[in-house]
């Protein structure tokens, strides 16, 4: 299962990136997350681990696979037959007129054997928090 959202937003890139790495005060800005907590440091890097809290759902660990300051970031967790990854990818297009519009693009995947079982459980709660999370961050940033 996959579920990709792209959204475009009103600020400058720099301002987006920094709500986007910011992982602990996403409980700010969306309903999505209860609470994130990153272990040695508040600041996300690659290999940094950070405990996620949502609601109605159990605390879980991501570590940050990837890390391309100022314009993305991934990270990854798993369970008993489950990977989770989930990308964040903030860029700057010209437009027509040649202003710069931020774009951002969520990505969530789940791999694994019990994969089409989570799909099928958790799909629209899983489409719900990923286009919540967009929207959410969206109105933050303007």
């Amino acid at each position: 299962m996959r579920h990709e959202v792209t959204t475009t937003i009103d600020a400058p890139a720099d301002v987006v990136w920094r709500a986007v790495r910011d992982v602990e005060k996403w409980s700010d800005w969306t309903p999505t997350v209860t609470e994130i907590r990153v272990h040695g440091g508040d600041e996300i890097k690659q290999g940094s681990v950070a405990t996620v809290r949502q609601p109605r759902q159990p605390a879980r660990d991501w570590t940050v696979t990837e890390l391309v300051d100022g314009r993305s970031f991934t990270w990854t967790s798993s369970g008993p037959g489950l990977r989770f990854a989930a990308n964040h990818t903030v860029t700057t297009t010209k437009g027509e007129t040649g202003a710069g519009r931020t774009t951002v693009e969520l990505t969530f995947a789940v791999a694994g054997p019990l994969a089409p079982l989570a799909a099928l459980l958790a799909g629209r709660a899983i489409r719900w928090a990923v286009d919540t999370e967009a929207a959410s961050l969206k109105k933050w940033c303007e």
